[in-house]
């Protein structure tokens, strides 16, 4: 065998084995199970996803359940340069620092604006989003602009008396749907007030909402925040969304955590 023989060969093989390894990869990575990373809504913690995270686990999963900045273990660490850019590079940064992917991206309440920043800037690592009775803000809205005036005067003047505007104290867990009266008491134990800006700084987006992800929502409807019921009708009757309901109150990671990992672990 003469020389260019022999190279023509050798680069064949050399194609063959890269080959070999790109789809051995890529077939590892469809066959990789997702990750569930699940994002808080205001004034809770990563604490309030406890029994759901517990559950799915024992069913095999691999689960995230981090805390948002200035909230709850990280309180004492509040200042005014927190905002809702700093939640969504939270989540950038704990998906992208612990190389996720196929990440089943869920988002309670006020964690609906997150996860919409999130999904903009990171798509490829993402799986689907799950709006757990959540809030649907649009580009160049805010959480604070969907509320009704009444209600953003009313959160904005308790910050103004509560911290200089710095940030709005948990209201009672009962105002969630929570019930049992040791329930109530031990999460107002945990709850901790909320970073202002996160409410007032608009949600920028680049691509349209969702990013071209599959989109999820699930209504909590026993009972129903008054601010919510919107976003409920709005994917009830979208074929862009597929769509679920919940007999709680919002939030049903406590209220209903059995229920809602049946309903998670069926978004693999």
């Amino acid at each position: 065998m003469n020389y260019y023989k022999i190279k023509s060969t050798f680069f064949y093989l050399l194609f063959i084995l890269l080959m070999g390894d790109s789809i051995s990869s890529n077939a590892q990575n469809k066959l990789q199970k997702p990750v569930y990373v699940l994002v808080h809504g205001a004034w809770h913690g990563g604490w309030c996803w406890d029994q759901v995270s517990e559950k799915l686990r024992a069913e095999g999963d691999i689960v995230y359940a981090p805390t948002l900045s200035g909230m709850a273990e990280d309180k004492d660490k509040l200042d005014s340069t927190v905002n809702l850019n700093t939640h969504i590079n939270d989540i950038v940064k704990l998906i992208v620092e612990n190389d996720l992917h196929h990440v089943i991206l869920v988002g309670h309440s006020y964690g609906g604006v997150v996860i919409s920043g999130v999904a903009d800037r990171i798509p490829g690592r993402l799986e689907k989003l799950v709006f757990l009775d959540a809030l649907l803000v649009e580009n160049g809205q805010n959480a604070l602009s969907v509320n009704p005036k009444e209600s953003q005067d009313v959160f904005t003047q308790t910050a103004m008396g509560f911290d200089k505007g710095l940030s709005i104290p948990a209201p009672s867990s009962a105002w969630f749907g929570l019930t049992d009266s040791l329930v109530i008491k031990s999460t107002n134990m945990r709850l901790t007030s909320h970073p202002l800006r996160t409410f007032t700084q608009p949600l920028i987006l680049k691509h349209p909402y969702g990013n071209h992800l599959p989109l999820i929502y699930i209504a909590c409807r026993k009972p129903e925040l008054a601010v919510l019921e919107q976003y409920a009708q709005k994917t009830k009757n979208n074929k862009a969304w597929k769509y679920y309901e919940l007999e709680t109150g919002h939030d049903a990671m406590i209220s209903m955590p059995i229920e809602l990992t049946a309903l998670l672990s069926s978004f693999k």
